[in-house]
C-alpha cells in the first residue's frame, strides 16, 4: 500500500474512515463539505507569489511549497481537526526529507478563521512517530473487519461517510 497524507490525516480523525478509504470506499466526491473545503483551498490565496508551487510527491499533493524558504503551505476549511492537519503536514515534511529536501517548515492556514499554525522542522522523535503512523495505517488497512463507528454521531456529522456509517436499514 502506498501511504499518502490523506491516510495519515484520517488515522488521526477516525480509524473507520481510514479503513473505508484504504479499502476503496470513497465518499468525498459526493460531499458538499469536501467540495467547500476544496474550493476554499483553491481560491483563498490567489494572490500568492508564483514562487509557490503545488508539489506532487509519492502520491501526496502539497497545496503550495515555497522552495526558497522550504515551507509547506496547507490550506484547510476549519481547524476542527487541527491535530490531523498537523500530522498531514508532518508527513509531507517526512516525504520531502526522504527525497532530499531537508529542514522544511510548515504553515497551516485557516482562511475562514483567519488563523495560521506554524510547524517547525522535524526532529529525530518526529521521524519515529511518523513511522509508527505509517505502521498503524497499514495495520488498520489490513484488518479484515471494518473498525467500529464512533459512539456519538454528533462527532461524525460533517464526515463524508456519515450516511454510510449511521444510516439504519430500519429508517
Amino acid at each position: 500500500m502506498n501511504i499518502i497524507a490523506t491516510h495519515i490525516n484520517y488515522l488521526h480523525i477516525c480509524h473507520r474512515k481510514l479503513w473505508l478509504f484504504v479499502n476503496g470506499i470513497n465518499m468525498e466526491h459526493s460531499s458538499d463539505l469536501v467540495y467547500e473545503g476544496k474550493h476554499i483551498g483553491e481560491h483563498s490565496y490567489n494572490q500568492r507569489s508564483p514562487k509557490f508551487r503545488e508539489v506532487e510527491l509519492e502520491g501526496a499533493k502539497i497545496d503550495f511549497f515555497d522552495p526558497q524558504t522550504k515551507t509547506i503551505h496547507e490550506t484547510k476549511k476549519s481547524n476542527a481537526f487541527e491535530k490531523a492537519h498537523v500530522a498531514q503536514v508532518r508527513y509531507y515534511q517526512y516525504l520531502l526529507h526522504h527525497n532530499g529536501v531537508l529542514e522544511t517548515r510548515g504553515i497551516i492556514e485557516y482562511p475562514k478563521q483567519r488563523k495560521r499554525i506554524e510547524i517547525e522542522p522535524l526532529n529525530s522523535n518526529d521521524f519515529t512517530e511518523i513511522e509508527n503512523w505509517v505502521k498503524a495505517v497499514r495495520a488498520i488497512g489490513n484488518e479484515i473487519e471494518m473498525p467500529n463507528r464512533k459512539d456519538k454521531p454528533s462527532k461524525c456529522k460533517n464526515c463524508s461517510y456519515f450516511d454510510f456509517c449511521w444510516i439504519s436499514e430500519n429508517e
